[in-house]
C-alpha cells in the first residue's frame, strides 16, 4: 500500500500537479524571483543528493536570490514518474564524460547494494565503539561508480531543464499575476461601488424622511394658520357685533 501510494498518490498526480501549480502562481514575489526558485528546484532534481533535495534547492535559490518556497515546490519535478529518466540520463552521461562507459561495476558495490550507503555509514560509525572493522571500500566504489557519474552527468541536463522551466515560468506567472491583480482590482471596484450605492441609498432614505417630516411640519403650520384665521374672523365678527349694539 505504501509503495503504491508512493508511485500513485491517493489524490492522483494531476491533483498534485495542480496544487503545486496553484501554490507557485500565488507566491507574492516578482515572476523572475519565482522563476529563479523554480530553476533551483528543477536543477536539484538532477543531483544525487536524495533526501537532501529540499536543502540543496533552498541553498541554490538563496544564492540566486530566488524564491525559496518556489524552489522547494519545484523539487517535485523529480518524482517517481520522472526519476527513472532523470537517473538513467544523468548516470549514462556522467559515465560517458568520465570515460567509465563499459567498465565493470566493482564487486564491492554489487555485493553490498542490498546494504545501502546509509547502513554502511552507520555500521562504520558503530565500528568506532565495538570490535568490528570499518570498511570504506564499498563507499569509495559507490562514489566512483554511481555518485560521481550521476553528479557530473546531471549538471548539463539539469541546467537545460532548469533554464527551460525558467523561461517558461516568467511570462506565465507574469500573466497570471497581472490577471489576478486585474480581478482583485475589479472586485475592489465592485465592493467600492456597492458601498457607494449603499451610501447613496441611505442618503436617499434620509432625504425622503426629511422631506416627509417637512411635509408634516407644513401641514401642521397650515392647520395652525387656519385656526388663527378662524379665530381672527370670530374676533372681527364679535367686534362688529359689539359695534352694532352700541347706541350711536
Amino acid at each position: 500500500m505504501a509503495l503504491r501510494d508512493f508511485f500513485w498518490p491517493k489524490t492522483g498526480w494531476k491533483r498534485a500537479y495542480l496544487y503545486v501549480k496553484h501554490r507557485l502562481q500565488r507566491l507574492p514575489d516578482p515572476p523572475h524571483r519565482i522563476a529563479r526558485g523554480i530553476f533551483a528546484g528543477v536543477f536539484t532534481s538532477f543531483t544525487p543528493f536524495f533526501g537532501l533535495h529540499f536543502f540543496v534547492a533552498a541553498f541554490i535559490s538563496f544564492i540566486l536570490r530566488g524564491n525559496v518556497i518556489a524552489a522547494l515546490l519545484a523539487t517535485f519535478f523529480g518524482n517517481p514518474l520522472t526519476f527513472p529518466f532523470i537517473g538513467l540520463s544523468s548516470l549514462k552521461l556522467g559515465q560517458y564524460l568520465l570515460g567509465l562507459m563499459g567498465r565493470d561495476v566493482p564487486v564491492a558495490v554489487v555485493g553490498q547494494q542490498d546494504v545501502g550507503v546509509g547502513a554502511t555509514l552507520w555500521r562504520n560509525f558503530l565500528a568506532m565503539f565495538n570490535d568490528q572493522d570499518a570498511n570504506w571500500g564499498f563507499l569509495w566504489d559507490f562514489y566512483n561508480t554511481f555518485f560521481l557519474p550521476y553528479l557530473v552527468g546531471g549538471i548539463l541536463p539539469g541546467l537545460i531543464a532548469g533554464i527551460i522551466c525558467y523561461y517558461i515560468t516568467v511570462p506565465v506567472i507574469d500573466l497570471y499575476q497581472k490577471r489576478r491583480k486585474g480581478r482583485l482590482r475589479q472586485k475592489f471596484e465592485e465592493i467600492r461601488a456597492q458601498k457607494a450605492a449603499k451610501a447613496a441609498e441611505g442618503a436617499a432614505v434620509q432625504a425622503a424622511e426629511k422631506a416627509e417630516q417637512a411635509r408634516l411640519n407644513w401641514q401642521d403650520a397650515q392647520e395652525v394658520a387656519m385656526e388663527a384665521a378662524e379665530k381672527a374672523v370670530e374676533a372681527r365678527q364679535e367686534a362688529e357685533k359689539k359695534t352694532t349694539e352700541t347706541p350711536g
